[in-house]
This record gives C-alpha cells, sequence and structure tokens, in this order.
C-alpha cells in the first residue's frame, strides 16, 4: 500500500469519527481529568513516603493522606470505567453508520452486482471487517489525543521541579512514536493480506456448505478438502504475519520506554549520592522530588506506550477499511434512481409497455453483457423470454428492474429508464422466481412483507387464488417458517410467494422459472393461478419449458446476448433457428423419460 493511499485511508477514517464526536470527547476528557488524579497520587505517595523515612512521622499522623490517597485511587479507577464505556459507545455508533452505508450500497447496486462475489466475502466486509475498526475508534483515536495532553501536563508539573528529569522526558519521548510508525508500515500491509485472505476463505466455505450435498453427490469430498486446507493455510500464515509484527511493535515499545526510565533513574541515583549536582534551581535534590518524579516516569510513557499498542488497531483499520473505502466509492450514477414516476391508476388499468432500441446492458463495471437488443413488449400481453443458459436473459431481466446500467434505448411506458424512480417502478411490478425467497418469520409476515396496513381480508383472497389457502389453513397465519423456506415444501413454498406477488398487484409481472423446481400437482396449481392473474397484464415469462408457450402472445429466443428468434409459438416452432432445435431437444428428452418409465 503507497503512501498516499494509506494517508487518504486514515483521512476517511478520522472523517467517521465526527459522528459520535461527544464520545470521543468524554473518552478524552475523562483520560485527561485521571492525569490530574495521578498527579495527586503521586504527590501523596511520595509526600508519606518522605515524611515516614526522612521526617520520621508517625504513621497515624498521615491517615488523612492515606485516606486522600484511597479516594484518588477510587477516582481513576471510575475515570478508566468510564473511558472504556465511553470508547465503546464511540465505535458502537460508527461501526453501526458504516454498515449503513454499506447496505444502502448494496441496496442501489441490486442483486446483479451482490452475485458477482460469494456471500461468505460480503459477510467478512459487512461484519468482520467493520469490527476490526471498533479499537481504532474506541482506543487509538482518544489515545492519539491523550497521549500529546497526559504528558504535556506531566511536563508542566515536572519542569518546576526538576528541570533536568523534565529534559530527559522531553528529548526520549519522541523515539517511542517515532519507532512505533516503523512498526506500523509493515503491519498495515500485512492486515490487507490477511483480510483478503479472510474472505476468500469465509466465501469459498460458505458456498461449499450450501452446496455439501452436490460436493458428495459427486464424490468432490477430498478435492474440495483439499482447496479448503490449502486456503485455510495461507489464512494461518497470514494470520501469523500479523500476530509476529504486533509482538515485535510490543517489544519495541516496551524496550526504548524501560531505556527511558532507567536514565531518568541513574540520574536520580547519582544525585542522591551526590555525583550529579544540576537541575535543582539551586537547591539540593529532596526524597520527596525524586519520588515524585520517578512515580510520574513511568505514567509519563504509559500514553505513548497505549499508543503503540493501540497503533496496531490503526493499521489493522487501515488494513480492513481499503476494501470498505473502494466499495463505497463504485460509481452507481449509471443506475442511480431518477425522477420521473409512473401513473400508478393510468398504469394499473392499461398495464406496462416496454420497448427497446439498440439496447446494450452493461456490468457495474462497464463490460457488455448482453446486446444491442430491440424488442416491444406489448401492454397487456405475455411474452416469453427463452433460450440456453449464458444467453444473456438475467441481465436483460436486470436491465429491466434497474439493477444494471445500459446505453441505447430502453423506454416503459414511454419514459426512458434511467429517468424512472426505481422505487416507484418496482412498486409496480410483481415478481415470482424459481427459489422463492421466504424470510424468518410468519407465514403473515411473508405475505405482507411486515405491512400493518393489510387486512385478513384481502390475504385470504390471495391465498385462495394461489391455492396456498389449502396448507395455510391447516397451519394457520401465525405458523412460523425459517429462513431458506424451512418448514414448507418447495411447492408450499412457490404457492406463497405467489399470494404474495398477488398481493403486490403490479401492473408488470417478472416470472422467472416460476415452475422450475416443483412437482406436477405443484406445477399445475401456480400455473392455474398466475394464468388467471395475469390476464390483461403486462408480463415477461422466463422458461426453459417451451410446450406451455403455446399461448404465448410473442416469443424472444436470447442466444450469446441476442435476440435471435422472435415470434409465437407456431411461427418458431416450423421455423429453422434456435428455437425448433430447443423443441426437438426437449421432445427427445421426454420421449426418452416416458421409455424409461
Amino acid at each position: 500500500m503507497d503512501k498516499n493511499r494509506r494517508k487518504s485511508l486514515n483521512l476517511w477514517l478520522k472523517q467517521q469519527s465526527t459522528l459520535a464526536k461527544r464520545w470521543l470527547m468524554l473518552t478524552i476528557g475523562l483520560g485527561v481529568l485521571s492525569s490530574l488524579f495521578l498527579l495527586g497520587q503521586a504527590a501523596l505517595l511520595a509526600s508519606i513516603l518522605h515524611q515516614l523515612i526522612i521526617e520520621h512521622v508517625d504513621k497515624y499522623q498521615l491517615l488523612p493522606q492515606f485516606y486522600g490517597l484511597l479516594a484518588i485511587i477510587l477516582a481513576r479507577a471510575l475515570c478508566s470505567w468510564g473511558r472504556e464505556i465511553a470508547g465503546f459507545h464511540c465505535g458502537k455508533e460508527i461501526r453501526v453508520y458504516i454498515r449503513r452505508q454499506i447496505l444502502e450500497k448494496l441496496r442501489e447496486l441490486g442483486p446483479a452486482y451482490i452475485k458477482g462475489k460469494p456471500a461468505g466475502a460480503w459477510a467478512t466486509l459487512l461484519l468482520e471487517q467493520v469490527e476490526e475498526m471498533h479499537d481504532f475508534f474506541a482506543k487509538y483515536l482518544p489515545q492519539m489525543s491523550l497521549s500529546v495532553l497526559i504528558p504535556f501536563v506531566i511536563l508542566v508539573v515536572v519542569f518546576p521541579v526538576n528541570w533536568a528529569a523534565g529534559l530527559i522526558f522531553l528529548i526520549t519521548a519522541p523515539l517511542v512514536p517515532m519507532f512505533m510508525a516503523f512498526v506500523g508500515i509493515r503491519a498495515a500491509e500485512a492486515n490487507k493480506k490477511n483480510f483478503k485472505a479472510l474472505q476468500r476463505l469465509s466465501g469459498h466455505f460458505y458456498d461449499r456448505l450450501q452446496s455439501m450435498t452436490t460436493i458428495r453427490l459427486f464424490d468432490r469430498t477430498k478435492a474440495e478438502t483439499e482447496v479448503m486446507k490449502s486456503a485455510s493455510e495461507v489464512f494461518r500464515k497470514r494470520t501469523m504475519d500479523v500476530l509476529r509484527i504486533a509482538f515485535l511493535s510490543s517489544a519495541v515499545l516496551e524496550f526504548f520506554t524501560s531505556i527511558s526510565i532507567a536514565i531518568t533513574a541513574v540520574y536520580f541515583g547519582f544525585s542522591f549520592i551526590g555525583e550529579l549536582d544540576f537541575g535543582y534551581y539551586g537547591t539540593s535534590v529532596t526524597l520527596f522530588s525524586g519520588l515524585f518524579i520517578l512515580i510520574l516516569a513511568p505514567e509519563f510513557y504509559q500514553p505513548l506506550r497505549d499508543l503503540g499498542t493501540f497503533y496496531h488497531a490503526k493499521q489493522q483499520a487501515i488494513g480492513s477499511a481499503e476494501s470498505i473505502v473502494e466499495f463505497l466509492d463504485l460509481d452507481v450514477s449509471k443506475v442511480r434512481s431518477g425522477r420521473e414516476t409512473l401513473d400508478l391508476q393510468n398504469a394499473a388499468s392499461r398495464g406496462v409497455s416496454i420497448e427497446a432500441s439498440d439496447l446494450v446492458v452493461l456490468s457495474p463495471e462497464g463490460d457488455k453483457l448482453a446486446g444491442p437488443l430491440s424488442f416491444c413488449l406489448d401492454s397487456g400481453q405475455t411474452t416469453a423470454l427463452v433460450g440456453p443458459s449464458g444467453a444473456g436473459k438475467t441481465s436483460l431481466i436486470n436491465a429491466i428492474l434497474g439493477f444494471l446500467p445500459y446505453q441505447g434505448s430502453l423506454k416503459i411506458n414511454g419514459i426512458e429508464r434511467s429517468d424512472l424512480d426505481l422505487d416507484d417502478w418496482r412498486s409496480h411490478i410483481s415478481w415470482v422466481g424459481q427459489n422463492p425467497l421466504l424470510l424468518h418469520g410468519t407465514i403473515r409476515d411473508n405475505i405482507t412483507l411486515g405491512k400493518n396496513d393489510i387486512d385478513d381480508a384481502a390475504i385470504e383472497q390471495v391465498l385462495e387464488r394461489s391455492f396456498a389457502a389449502e396448507f395455510v389453513h391447516k397451519q394457520g397465519l401465525d405458523y412460523p417458517i425459517t429462513d431458506r423456506s424451512g418448514g414448507l415444501s418447495v411447492g408450499q413454498a412457490q404457492r406463497l410467494a405467489l399470494a404474495r406477488a398477488m398481493l403486490q398487484n403490479g401492473a408488470f409481472w417478472l416470472l422467472d422459472e416460476p415452475t422450475a423446481s416443483l412437482d406436477a400437482r405443484s406445477e399445475r396449481l401456480v400455473m392455474q393461478g398466475l394464468e388467471q392473474q395475469i390476464q390483461h397484464r403486462t408480463a415477461l415469462m422466463v422458461t426453459h419449458q417451451l410446450n406451455p408457450l403455446k399461448d404465448v402472445a410473442q416469443i424472444l429466443v436470447m442466444q450469446n446476448g441476442t435476440i435471435a428468434q422472435s415470434g409465437d409459438f407456431a411461427t418458431l416452432s416450423t421455423q429453422q433457428g434456435l428455437f425448433q432445435t430447443m423443441l426437438q431437444a426437449h421432445s427427445n428428452q421426454a420421449d426418452k423419460g416416458n421409455l424409461d418409465a
């Protein structure tokens, strides 16, 4: 990581700290207050020992000073406790804000970009990497101020007592942060590599965990075990690199701090035996002044040592912030929402028309995914989108939904999609996919998506029309569903997804393989519910099943990112081309299945 990049990341981290400025100032204030109590504690302790050893004062006469010493120790403990609490809240507020920024960015980029990385990589970015910033805001930033303020306060007190000791403090103090910076540069680079390895390992592990059944089915257990072992070994080595640097930095700081304190102790030792006679402003050294300064000597360097300890947290934060800042800096202007809105009543009554002319679908990075495409989805008409895997069907759908940028023209009811308010446009869409996404909650929550203003009569109506009522009535609307549709069969989950889409009551229906994973009965029920619902509505159906398309008004056949054929079933089935080839392949597969049966 170059120097300018490190500076920019450090600046970004400090800018985030303004969000929790009150907690940060409270942490610093309690640290300074604790240093003032420290001065009183050192003065009392030195005074007690001076009176006991030199003046031979009776110990019972010093009880008030002992009580005062105890009170100061308790006050310092309370300050330390308050600093920890305030520091935690400072880190918490900033972490919540950064996570909100990441989630908002993910919402703007949409599923088309999210699917480009494994789920484990996103989990690492959102959880572990943001969490690694906590100590930077909770401990390092306050300690930066305290490492200046506390030594300054001690110097102000020490110089009037003994200028030589103050000079030793002043000369040796810069050694600690100087060597700390040398070690820290290496620590930032090691942390960056460590987080990259963690992202890859997390993403790989999560994906393999999801596909465990498939791995066992194809006897790939040993091969995947070796891959996981290699990824784990890389992560282990990089973690050990980070730990080695952390221990090295601690050793360096302790060494120079010990040398500095030792110089002060040697100075006072020679002064007490009369070998050195300077620094006392014309008076002789006393036990009180010597003890007072020697007690303060470790405390003078302690803020710098703490800063060195937390400096590792800074490098850790910079290492984790790099990929976060890169993600947050992604340009979303090409998929950003416009301001135009569709007339809801007009759209609901006459449907939605979509017209594309020389449409080229692009990735968020600007790479061409599909196109050029020219087609028209007429209002109230059902269009099927077919083609082999990788033909560009998903890219086209994401462009229509507003999740991918494009070039050319893509008009919805005459308004360019880039000018549309995407939230408003998506509110007109009812979507049913091949893998219904049901959330952790009740059946009611999944149908209404948490909306409290929907009455039971409306829910009952869509349950009947989606043929989901037969099992919902047995289990009840408050029946709990776990994530990944746990507690329901695939067919039941799909019918609930259909009910949810019906409740949305969109003017445009987008159907992405809605019956791909269903048994014959569930497929028949879902298709029957869909056919009733999309009558006189604009619908786009993505499917690999060709025979049910005989009644579809228009079929678009995609191949290699372009529309190879278009027309109705009767025309395409008798026309030489990809559709006829696909239809013959489906027919041969069906005949083979019948023979096997």
